[in-house]
């Protein structure tokens, strides 16, 4: 029986007996390969508007590598394929120069993800399409910490994405939020509670104020 290759990494799959004398430097070629699909790069240079990527049987190749830094300037909406069937993880720098152009890369008969200029992305082949991972995929949540002073700007922020649920107690101190961030068209109908600020506002009757925390503000009316 003739040596095959795995599905996603084309490594050579050795029938019993086979191969005599020259075992031991297949095995070395496919550990090679290996290695080039844990922490391969390679800078491919985007000349075209379709690049496809190559996985060839028991062969270095662009597709196997683990990083991939595409560089140039595009010339057009510009597809990077990889081939269909192998499951792999990437990690994909952008340095090309886009202009008013898109560069998606995607398995080739699947729709896949575009790319942002100067940015790092790290997606994954199920073998049909090439996804992103990208923030709104990841679990876990931001806390203060999490947060650079006067990192929260409009521009980062979509219209109604301030929702209760979004927000842990306590999280949003002035420090965290630039001048002019947070309008009206930003926050979701009583999406901020009074457990989600640090300092409270409340309003009483009573002539001395009990509870609350300090800097607090109270205002007493009768």
């Amino acid at each position: 029986m003739a040596s095959t290759f795995s599905t996603d990494l084309k490594l050579e799959l050795m029938a019993t007996g086979e191969n005599a004398g020259t075992w031991g430097t297949k095995t070395n070629t496919n550990l090679n390969l290996v290695q080039q699909a844990v922490a391969g790069y390679e800078s491919i240079n985007i000349t075209a508007t379709t690049v496809a990527l190559a996985m060839n049987d028991g062969a270095i190749s662009q597709a196997r590598n683990m990083i991939l830094d595409f560089a140039g300037t595009l010339a057009g909406a510009t597809n990077v394929t990889v081939p269909n069937s192998i499951e792999k993880m990437y990690m994909v720098k952008d340095s090309t120069t886009h202009g008013t152009s898109t560069i998606t890369m995607k398995t080739a008969s699947g729709s896949g993800f575009n790319l942002s200029e100067g940015k790092v992305h790290l997606a994954y082949s199920n073998g049909t399409n090439l996804s992103n991972v990208d923030l709104s995929t990841l679990g876990g949540t931001i806390t203060t910490a999490s947060i650079a002073d006067n990192a929260i700007t409009s521009a980062k922020i979509s219209d109604n994405q301030i929702i209760t649920s979004k927000i842990s107690d306590n999280q949003i101190v002035t420090a965290k939020i630039a001048d002019g961030a947070i309008t009206t068209a930003k926050i979701t109908n009583n999406a901020i509670t009074s457990d989600k600020l640090l300092r409270k506002f409340t309003i009483t009757t009573n002539v001395t104020p009990a509870g609350g925390s300090d800097g607090d503000l109270w205002f007493v009316y009768s």
